[in-house]
């Protein structure tokens, strides 16, 4: 249990996929500007990363990586199909986006109309694909520590956005100096953010 605390706190303040490797930023821009959207396009993120990694490892694990297969009998165990990671991977995070999006769609049709094309965007945003990518890339040892990364993924994503959209609400009301208003200083303010998340680097795990 101790182990699975620490991948999560670790993927939500550590190596969190928008201020230590820059992953998701078109959403995060673009869907920043109020709270409410924000907080809608984070919770589909946690959703989709919390489902997506975990069942990508099953698939990674199982079917894809070089003798994997094994289980299915001797004939298998030399079987590699591992080139198909990438394809496997996108097809997975499509069928949960298109999950959310007709959930969201469904249950809360004004927040489905403020995300507008970013909803479906979320197939192809760098933050979800690079989740299941770190996960091979570590290769953790259990769907359960999979399951703990894609979950802090996801929570540190939302915290990122929300973040920043409820910072960019109340520059609003400063005298933020012309040239910079909008993107200029949203950029500003993400890189001091991302700075202060280094601060987290400390944390002995």
């Amino acid at each position: 249990m101790e182990g699975l605390i620490n991948i999560f706190v670790r993927s939500v303040f550590i190596d969190n996929m928008v201020f230590a490797y820059f992953l998701g930023m078109c959403s995060y821009l673009a869907v920043s500007r109020t709270v409410s959207t924000a907080n809608g396009l984070g919770i589909a993120v946690v959703f989709v990363l919390g489902i997506t990694v975990p069942v990508n490892y099953l698939i990674e694990n199982y079917f894809l990586s070089a003798g994997s297969m094994a289980w299915l009998g001797e004939g298998f165990a030399a079987v590699d199909l591992s080139f198909l990671s990438f394809i496997m991977f996108i097809a997975v995070i499509a069928s949960m986006v298109q999950l959310v999006e007709m959930i969201v769609e469904k249950f809360a049709p004004t927040l489905h109309s403020s995300l507008g094309i970013f909803l479906p965007l979320i197939a192809v945003n760098c933050a979800i694909l690079g989740g299941s990518l770190f996960m091979q890339e570590r290769e953790y040892a259990n769907i359960a520590e999979a399951t703990s990364f894609g979950l802090g993924s996801g929570v540190g994503f939302y915290l990122a956005i929300v973040g920043i959209a409820a910072i960019r609400e109340k520059i609003r009301y400063s005298n933020v100096p012309g040239p910079l208003r909008g993107l200029g200083i949203t950029f500003i303010v993400t890189g001091l953010m991302g700075i202060a998340f280094m601060s987290f680097m400390g944390i002995k795990l």
